[in-house]
């Protein structure tokens, strides 16, 4: 005899989802970012693994004198008459410095039961692969700005860098840092905070900075030069409750003797991505699959000249803009 549920006149609901299908998300993973450095930056590919840089020989370090003083090539200004012309030839460093690729790698483990089963409608394997391949692009974009012997953040040369005023990033510090990159400069990289904060500086002057957008985002640009967000700046403590970060100010290009991404696409088990290896590491007699992950990468600045940073920029001051 069949009990009739008299709290329904109908199909209850939770029976009719076991007939229905469930559309799913792919897996999502919120520590991803657009990771605009990266796409902004100019890669350039290297043959084995080292890229050179060839730069003019500098004259020794003398009191009061530029380290970065080139030796000359003469040329001189004359009348046009028969006096001799003048002789000169430019000259190399013996010791060219180098950057050799770095890795970033990592062994994923896949048991091979799910993957043949579980694997509709989403594939388990593709989905596994695409989150640790985020993952290592995250820990990329980290590495080419904060690593201690390679990082933008380091390789800024002393007589590139620039203080804050009064703390909070203003237009001085931003016009400042302007005429230290002076040549074509590309962009400012900054963690969004800062870039929030230098427009309250803006807001408060009444010269709010003018938005563009680039590959279908808006970006805040500083006469005319785009503020590209990025949170691998970190931002540490400061005075009171305000955090403090750097700001960065980049040409980029090796035709410009600029900042540079270094890679080497067409490696051996090359993935979708260039200078990333996906290779099979084995079965074990458990039926776990190993898929070893390598990323080759590094960052060069070509001309000291080419990077300047802001130091110690405050982003807790806000503002009262009705008084």
């Amino acid at each position: 005899m069949n009990i009739i549920d008299s709290t329904h006149m109908s199909l209850h609901p939770g029976a009719a989802r076991r007939l229905s299908n469930t559309t799913k998300s792919t897996p999502m993973m919120e520590c991803i970012t657009p990771r605009w450095f990266l796409t902004f930056l100019p890669w350039v590919p290297v043959e084995a693994g080292i890229y050179r840089v060839n730069r003019l020989k500098r004259l020794s370090d003398a009191p009061g004198m530029d380290t970065r003083c080139e030796k000359q090539i003469a040329a001189s200004t004359r009348p046009i008459n028969e006096e001799e012309i003048t002789e000169t030839y430019p000259d190399y460093e013996e010791q060219p410095s180098e950057y050799m690729l770095n890795l970033i790698q990592t062994i994923l483990r896949m048991n091979t039961n799910v993957t043949d089963i579980f694997n509709s409608p989403i594939d388990q394997k593709a989905e596994q692969m695409r989150l640790t391949v985020e993952a290592m692009r995250e820990q990329q974009e980290w590495e080419m700005i904060n690593n201690p012997e390679y990082g933008l953040l380091s390789a800024c040369s002393p007589d590139m860098r620039v203080q804050t005023r009064r703390g909070a990033p203003m237009p001085d510090d931003m016009d400042e840092l302007l005429a230290k990159v002076w040549k074509k400069p590309a962009f400012f990289l900054a963690h969004p905070r800062a870039i929030a904060a230098f427009g309250r500086e803006c807001t408060r002057r009444g010269v709010p900075p003018v938005v563009v957008h680039i590959m279908g985002s808006p970006f805040m640009t500083w006469r005319g030069v785009p503020l590209v967000p990025c949170d691998k700046i970190q931002v540490g403590r400061g005075r009171g409750a305000c955090g403090v970060t750097d700001m960065l100010l980049m040409r980029v290009g090796e035709a410009e003797q600029g900042v540079i991404g270094l890679h080497q696409p067409g490696i051996p088990d090359e993935g979708d991505i260039p200078s990333l290896s996906v290779r099979l590491g084995g079965i074990d007699n458990r039926g776990i699959a190993s898929y070893i992950l390598s990323l080759y990468f590094s960052v060069a600045v070509l001309a000291g000249d080419a990077l300047g940073k802001l130091e110690n920029v405050e982003v807790g001051n806000y503002y009262d803009y009705n008084r």
